[in-house]
């Protein structure tokens, strides 16, 4: 089955690939390196994880393809924005990224910030677009829980309770409070969208909630393991820099057993939330198995 989820994993982030090429701009002149730096930091990469949740979901409820393209290439400009931002040097101070340099270190911190700016507001602007949807209300319903998800209250909440928590001793309440924000916020809107697009009964919308709060879980816990036990060619990335900096993390309170054991837990937790959907949801469930005994 594993074989099978990295094959359907590739089918959509070729699928992705193309459609985030259309969306990117290719401008020339004095912005011309914003826009390259924003097709760097995009294209030629990534599993595509979030992407493949807005496709996967969309389907359950008979979405449009070409809708749910354009939700997901929005989702996938966010999570690209956030590792532009993450690896600044006032940040995670990151060199390599997906295999290749971080795009401060390919053009320059100036434009890497700018890079990061343009990708967010082209998200919103790929919701709020017609193409979308032809329902201005639906249109509404994704800006509001990307913005919910990516803002002060999601994303970037948890990636300040990740710069304040370096050097300190966090419980793990406040780790999974932590990670719950910082990873798992995208990944919840990423599995409820195909139910706003479908315009499904709320409590279909909360069910994949549910699963993607432990499919968040279980996805920052094998990020966690990988940067532990990982090396850098395999991940793409530099490891071991959580323990450098002592950082608190699911495996430096657990231990890696521990962790690995909670990690599995969670991804079975995450597939029996799908229930309701059957067959429908098989690439769901084997996602969430998937994750946790990746690589990179």
């Amino acid at each position: 089955m594993s074989l099978a989820v990295e094959q359907l994993l590739a089918d959509t982030a070729a699928r992705i690939e193309l459609a985030l090429e259309a969306l990117l701009p290719k401008g020339e002149g004095y912005e011309a390196d914003l826009h390259e730096a924003m097709r760097y930091a995009c294209l030629g990469g990534g599993k595509r994880v979030r992407p493949f949740l807005v496709m996967e979901t969309a389907k359950l409820f008979a979405v449009d393809e070409a809708c749910a393209l354009r939700v997901a290439c929005a989702i996938e400009f966010v999570h690209c924005y956030s590792l532009v931002h993450d690896d600044l040097p006032a940040m995670d101070d990151d060199d390599l990224r997906r295999g290749r340099p971080t795009v401060h270190k390919a053009y320059d911190e100036a434009t890497a910030i700018l890079a990061g700016d343009a990708l967010l507001t082209r998200a919103f602007e790929v919701l709020a677009h017609p193409l979308t949807h032809g329902d201005a209300g639906v249109r509404s319903d994704l800006v509001l829980a990307l913005a919910l998800a990516a803002g002060a209250e999601g994303m970037c909440g948890g990636q300040q309770m990740d710069l304040s928590a370096e050097g300190q001793t966090l419980d793990i309440g406040a780790i999974t409070r932590l990670q719950r924000l910082k990873t798992g916020a995208l990944i919840g809107f990423a599995a409820q969208s195909g139910a706003i697009l479908g315009k499904a009964p709320a409590h279909m919308r909360h069910t994949l909630v549910a699963y993607a709060h432990d499919l968040g879980l279980a996805f920052q816990i094998a990020d966690d393991l990988i940067d532990a036990e990982g090396s850098a060619d395999a991940a793409g990335k530099a490891t071991g820099k959580d323990q450098a900096l002592g950082k608190a993390t699911f495996v430096s309170i657990l231990g890696i057993e521990r962790a690995r054991a909670q990690a599995l837990l969670l991804a079975d937790q995450a597939a029996s939330h799908l229930d309701m959907f059957d067959a429908k949801a098989d690439a769901l469930r084997a996602l969430a198995r998937w994750v946790v005994r990746r690589q990179n």
